[in-house]
């Protein structure tokens, strides 16, 4: 993606000034903006991170370290579906780490990788704040609690 394809439309640009307004410091809304963003974009890449930060006057800096806090922004296209497999202490105690290499050697990717026919997307993230049914997964927008790797089989066959 060349800078010169970064760019929202007029629509957008006057929806992320609404959204700057909302908030006494305007940098409140870049959240909601590098949403949009990946929406329009597919990805944050660093041209639309340096974009983004244009449009709020911040360095890409700034704007490159709230992209790579959150688990929610992907900084490369992204699959058809996003396997996200927590590790934080309950997950890890209740077998995470084998959930997790489970899964990279079902889908022959490792973490933070894309399937090559762009079916699915690996992550481990820190916390899907549900340690009671530890371990568990995030599979798009739905949980998946009790992981054992019968079950992990059975969510991934049903990704079509």
């Amino acid at each position: 993606m060349s800078a010169s394809t970064v760019a929202f439309s007029d629509a957008q640009l006057a929806e992320v000034r609404r959204l700057q307004a909302l908030y006494p410091d305007a940098r409140a809304a870049l959240l909601p903006v590098l949403h949009m963003a990946q929406e329009t974009f597919g990805h944050i890449s660093l041209e639309a991170e340096e974009y983004v930060a244009g449009l709020f006057d911040v360095t890409p800096a700034h704007v490159h370290e709230v992209v790579t806090f959150y688990t929610l922004f992907f900084r490369q296209p992204k699959g058809r579906h996003v396997v996200a497999v927590c590790h934080n202490l309950s997950c890890h105690l209740a077998g995470a780490p084998e959930i997790i290499a489970h899964v990279m050697r079902r889908l022959g990717i490792g973490v933070g990788a894309t399937t090559d026919d762009g079916r699915v997307t690996l992550q481990a993230v820190e916390c899907l704040c549900a340690c009671e049914h530890a371990p568990m997964m995030q599979v798009d927008d739905r949980y998946e609690f009790g992981l054992t790797p019968e079950k992990v089989d059975q969510i991934l066959e049903g990704l079509r």
